[in-house]
């Protein structure tokens, strides 16, 4: 005989559950970048595939290494290494010798999340904080920038990929500046068109700003971010730029240009809202992405660099602390 369901159903705590976990989140951030990935290997051929290739296997390789030896390779299961990885590659030029790229993971997860605790502990994020780490000892292979490859001369490999580890070789043809390097030293505009679709010069993610954008809507459908980051970002960048460009057209960018040059969308949308190194609160996280905002534009137009995406992250992420502690809101009763 079935029982019957009793009329005072008694659960313990959370009462509250969601089916978000963080390898499903991590895994929805990965669908998200294979359109932008798949573009950088139409623009830049086969040697974008061996730098994405080694710096997800030095994060992967150095997760595994650090891990408990009774639990090696658990830690990998929630794809936040191979995710870290393939951020950091995506910031990176394509003609980088891959032992380079290798490097930088190996240092994006032990410096940047290990030597912290482990996931969720770290204060910095990991893949621009192996970035970091690469154009400060590797200035001059990290602002070299290579022609488009297209799908003719896919299977191209530059010779600069190959390089052994510290040793110099010839790099292939380099074509020009990246856009936002020739509108800071040559006041060149490049094609809105170019920018958009990612027919320029510059890191693997900086290739299309519409397969950028549609990635962050398709993790906000997916509740994978907060979208408050992104948007006050990107609105205090056309806020900010627009005031100068009304100033002086030509010495600076206008609006448009901002947000789709260089690496802003990548950094805005899938690296400043990571939920480890952002505030927590709603008031914070506006702060958050004013002062990200504020500070690209600051370093890319006062500054001696034509980027400035990845060090205004960084010391946001070092105020992280901060503003959560001045923006908790006020305790019921008080």
């Amino acid at each position: 005989m079935k029982q019957k369901d009793p009329d005072l159903l008694l659960l313990h705590a959370p009462l509250l559950r969601q089916g978000m976990t963080t390898p499903s989140a991590m895994r929805d951030v990965l669908y998200a970048l294979l359109p932008v990935t798949a573009a950088a290997l139409w623009f830049f051929g086969l040697g974008a595939l061996l730098v994405l290739g080694a710096s997800i296997a030095g994060a992967v390789l150095t997760e595994w290494l650090f891990s408990v030896s009774e639990k090696r390779g658990e830690s990998l299961l929630d794809a936040s290494a191979i995710l870290t990885g393939l951020l950091l590659g995506l910031t990176l030029p394509p003609g980088l010798p891959m032992w380079m790229a290798f490097l930088g993971g190996v240092v994006a997860i032990s410096l940047g999340k290990v030597i912290w605790g482990g996931l969720g502990h770290n204060l910095f994020n990991p893949a621009l904080l192996g970035r970091a780490f690469l154009l400060a000892t590797f200035p001059i292979p990290m602002t070299t920038w290579t022609p488009l490859r297209g799908s003719e001369s896919f299977f191209h490999v530059n010779a600069s990929n190959l390089a052994l580890p510290f040793m110099q070789t010839q790099v292939d043809v380099v074509s020009s500046a990246s856009p936002l390097g020739l509108m800071k030293f040559e006041q060149e505009v490049t094609s809105l068109t170019n920018l958009m679709f990612g027919n320029t010069l510059g890191s693997l993610g900086e290739t299309s700003g519409v397969l950028l954008i549609l990635g962050g809507i398709y993790l906000w459908i997916r509740r994978d971010l907060d979208w408050r980051i992104p948007v006050s970002i990107m609105l205090t960048v056309v806020v900010f730029s627009g005031c100068l460009t009304l100033f002086d057209a030509v010495r600076f960018p206008s609006p448009l240009f901002s947000i789709f040059s260089g690496g802003l969308l990548l950094g805005a949308i899938y690296m400043a809202t990571d939920p480890v190194t952002s505030p927590l609160t709603p008031r914070g996280t506006w702060i958050f992405g004013i002062g990200v905002g504020v500070l690209v534009v600051l370093i890319r137009v006062f500054g001696g660099l034509p980027e400035g995406v990845m060090y205004a992250i960084l010391l946001m992420n070092a105020a992280t602390p901060l503003i959560d502690r001045y923006t908790q809101p006020r305790i019921f009763g008080r």
